[in-house]
């Protein structure tokens, strides 16, 4: 069976996910929605990176998209600084019948516990309006924290703690919005960033521990968050921009999972902008970065997940996987139930039957 897509932005993720798309032979793209005039018209194949045309042309007009009713739209705009237009987005397109499959807002990866009613309830009512589903996920939150911890957990005896941890370079990653007025970084250390607002961690990685507790059978008392910045001992730059000696130039935060007083399910995020700052935080598998599920119990385990590429680094890796665990997925939630899903609801998903050699 052939599903009809449409890719939904074609930015830092977006147009890995367009390639993916495009290069999957049980997914035919449809339609590219782009946000600006500066991409309008241009063919999906250059907005991929790709060399050849592939005949589509990317549009501005969301409404002929929705008109030609894909089976499923891959959702990939820009919703950090946007979550409640991400959502209106979200809720349209559902209502509207088509399915969804997105890297964000990372709050619906799940979102039970996490939501609150006036955002949960909408994006409910617009799946079982159209009979569609939408499945968030990517590596972080998602495979990294989901499906790989999960894997190791159904080979335990016991579990008394199941941490997930990203601990990555982010110098090269290019998006300055992100890095800057949303991490924090560059900023002076007493400036609090959008990241950094109470309950902002728990709202973005709160469904990850909540999701693992409930894959292992365990009922949370609470979601409790803390982080820690350090200034950069001297000036340097990074792919997006200055950063000044004193500004914020590493960042550790831990998303807990409470039972009583033990935090049983923990997300760590170690980000540094050089390799050699707080030495005495965790240190990653390879020097660019690696994801880490480390689970306390019976029997013990620590798994290291390195990204890399031929074609760019660490963070072009990860941002390529995000997509594809994305586009690989449109089968299997076009075949779900209405609703809300969640790495929890999908068998495992694997990549197209036919890949590209080039």
């Amino acid at each position: 069976m052939t599903y009809r897509v449409v890719q939904w932005g074609t930015g830092n993720v977006g147009r890995h996910a367009l390639a993916g798309v495009i290069a999957n032979p049980d997914l035919e793209l449809t339609g590219v929605w782009v946000s600006g005039a500066a991409k309008d018209g241009i063919d999906a194949g250059r907005l991929a990176g790709l060399d050849d045309s592939v005949g589509v042309a990317a549009t501005t007009d969301a409404d002929a998209l929705l008109a030609s009713r894909p089976d499923c739209v891959v959702y990939c705009s820009m919703t950090d600084n946007r979550l409640f237009e991400a959502v209106q987005d979200l809720q349209r397109i559902l209502a509207a019948g088509i399915n969804v499959v997105a890297c964000a807002p990372v709050f619906f990866q799940y979102p039970y516990g996490v939501l609150p009613d006036e955002l949960l309830k909408p994006v409910q009512e617009a799946a079982a309006q159209g009979n569609s589903s939408l499945w968030v996920n990517g590596i972080d939150p998602g495979f990294a924290n989901d499906l790989l911890p999960l894997a190791l957990a159904g080979t335990c005896l016991r579990i008394d703690q199941l941490r997930c941890l990203e601990i990555v370079d982010y110098a090269s990653y290019d998006n300055r919005e992100v890095m800057f007025d949303i991490m924090g970084f560059g900023k002076p250390v007493d400036d609090i960033p959008m990241l950094l607002q109470p309950g902002v961690l728990a709202l973005a990685w709160g469904g990850t521990v909540r999701q693992l507790a409930a894959g292992i059978g365990v009922t949370l008392d609470a979601v409790t968050e803390t982080y820690e910045r350090i200034p950069a001992p001297e000036s340097f730059d990074i792919a997006t921009g200055h950063v000044a000696e004193g500004a914020a130039a590493a960042l550790r935060f831990e998303v807990r999972g409470m039972v009583g007083d033990v935090p049983v399910t923990v997300l760590e995020h170690v980000t540094r902008l050089r390799p050699d700052l707080c030495p005495d935080w965790p240190q990653p598998a390879h020097p660019a970065g690696s994801y880490r599920v480390e689970i306390t119990g019976e029997p013990n385990y620590a798994l290291d997940l390195v990204t890399s590429s031929r074609n760019g680094d660490h963070n072009y890796a990860t941002l390529l996987a995000t997509g594809m665990r994305i586009v690989n997925a449109v089968p299997a939630v076009v075949a779900a139930p209405a609703g809300i899903l969640t790495a929890l609801d999908l068998p495992l998903i694997t990549g197209p039957a036919v890949r590209p050699t080039g």
